[in-house]
């Protein structure tokens, strides 16, 4: 308690403070740009640190990381582009709700989801860092390789309508995400003869094509915006309503916080498969599941406060064991290596007020992002309502293509950004959701790399795959992907016989 009151009264000075509402506000406006994700804001940032103290330059990065992961949700909602990989999931509900004239409330929803993830993040990491970086310890390759699997279960709840184009829009994205250089055996794979391919598909220039290049040629064709206006001057009502209606959901909340906190600290699971994993439960769980794909409120509740707690829930590899769990983390410990801070145990007894400073400075970020949130998202909001097609289709392909750009300085990325529009636009008009496509991307690498590592651990063996249903954390996994494989055709048989058994009466 006197650590934590040190760190209090470190945090709260009028300079500490004014870095948490700047740097929550940059990010906010950066993840709100497609293909600026929160990596390239901390990149950018880092090096003014290194002329700070080690606490302010903590608390930049800090609040510009939390606002850059909420931030994505706003181009979710309002242009159908993950403004950050972790934002993938927003999209399938808050781009209808916007689409339906609910624009405002979708947002609304994700600034009160957001805030909620943000503080059980944070809480979770001061009250549960020893235990959960032990849990992460016991990760290894076929763990890793069994998390993919289990992500790839979702693929029937994110079909629509069809379970086969869903599994082959899967395989689709699991084929793209393995064109490069092998990550095990170094390896070329589908690069025809292009050495410019050796780097592969990016995944926010993979998902900046599938999401958004498909609707700007909708909104091309028909020369008519995609969002419906709604009617202004309502802000307060539609607050207190939306915020009723997120708090109305405790069970959905406290399931989706807890599936973000297990997965962000699994270093390199990061919160795009945490808002998958949270959304499918959501859904699988929902009382109203056909509703699902059309604006539901659960559904964007359960994505945006799972992704906003891998923020703080990442730090607990980074701070107790040295080991970032998601890529910008990894640009916070090369700050925190440049101030002679190393992570471990000691970090939490000798340097304890700096790094509760640190951690409680998240927080405090969560916190303001409701004012910022609802303010922005409202100015966002009338700008991209206001503004005519023929304005708004070249400007926001421009910024896909320098976001695009940015990402590698390769114009190689810009032309797979567009070749991936083109063919999502076409598998779109034959009933293809790029949802189980975005999956196959983010999980295909992962899959990939534990299968081939547990095969090499195996080798010794008899029989080298047995490597992967060795440990008893792979056999729970194993077990959990068959009870999710299981779930939704016994979830559909109970439906079926309900409606014959009324149907009879």
């Amino acid at each position: 308690m006197d650590v934590l009151a040190a760190a209090l009264q470190q945090l709260f000075t009028p300079y500490h403070l004014m870095l948490v509402l700047v740097g929550t506000t940059v990010g906010l406006f950066v993840g709100a740009m497609p293909g600026l994700s929160a990596t390239m804001a901390l990149a950018v940032l880092l090096p003014f640190t290194f002329t700070m103290d080690a606490l302010p330059g903590l608390i930049a990065l800090g609040s510009v990381y939390m606002g850059a992961i909420y931030g994505g949700s706003f181009a979710a909602i309002l242009i159908n582009a993950p403004g950050t990989p972790s934002s993938v999931a927003t999209t399938f509900e808050g781009y209808p709700m916007a689409k339906a004239g609910r624009a405002e409330e979708a947002i609304t929803a994700a600034t009160i989801a957001s805030v909620v993830g943000g503080l059980f993040g944070v809480f979770a990491l001061l009250l549960l860092a020893p235990p959960l970086a032990a849990f992460s310890l016991r990760f290894g390759p076929p763990e890793y390789f069994w998390v993919a699997v289990l992500g790839l279960t979702l693929i029937g709840g994110l079909s629509s309508g069809s379970l086969l184009k869903g599994l082959m829009g899967g395989a689709l994205g699991v084929l793209i995400s393995i064109i490069g250089v092998s990550p095990i055996g170094g390896e070329s794979r589908f690069t025809y003869g292009f050495p410019a391919l050796q780097g592969g598909v990016e995944l926010i220039v993979a998902l900046i094509g599938l999401f958004v290049i498909p609707e700007l040629l909708v909104m091309a064709g028909t020369g008519v915006g995609a969002l419906a206006k709604s009617k202004l001057g309502t802000a307060r009502g539609l607050l207190l309503s939306t915020t009723k209606k997120v708090l109305s959901m405790p069970g959905n909340l406290l399931r989706s916080v807890i599936v973000g906190e297990i997965v962000s600290v699994i270093p390199g699971a990061g919160g795009n498969i945490a808002g998958l994993i949270a959304y499918n439960e959501a859904k699988r769980w929902s009382k109203h599941p056909e509703e699902y794909g059309k604006g539901s409120l659960e559904g964007l509740v359960a994505s945006e406060s799972s992704n906003n707690v891998t923020v703080a829930g990442s730090m607990v590899p980074l701070l107790t064991l040295g080991i970032p769990g998601a890529p910008p983390d990894a640009l916070i410990l090369g700050a925190m290596l440049m101030h002679g801070l190393r992570p471990g145990a000691e970090l939490f007894t000798t340097q304890g007020a700096l790094t509760y400073g640190f951690i409680l400075s998240m927080g405090v970020s969560a916190i303001v992002m409701l004012p910022i949130g609802l303010f922005g998202g409202r100015l966002i909001y009338q700008a991209v309502v206001r503004v005519p097609p023929s304005f708004l289709v070249p400007t926001v392909a421009s910024m896909a293509i320098l976001g695009s750009f940015a990402l590698r300085n390769s114009m190689t990325d810009v032309m797979i950004m567009l070749a991936l529009g083109l063919l999502g636009f076409a598998l779109k008009e034959v009933g293809f959701h790029p949802a189980p496509i975005a999956l196959g991307l983010i999980l295909g690498p992962i899959a990939e790399t534990g299968f081939v590592q547990s095969r090499l651990m195996g080798s010794s063996y008899a029989i080298p795959y047995l490597k992967l249903v060795e440990s008893p954390l792979s056999q729970a996994l194993i077990a959990l992907c068959v009870l999710a494989i299981v779930w939704p055709l016994v979830s559909d048989w109970r439906r079926r016989r309900a409606a014959k058994v009324g149907r009879s009466a």
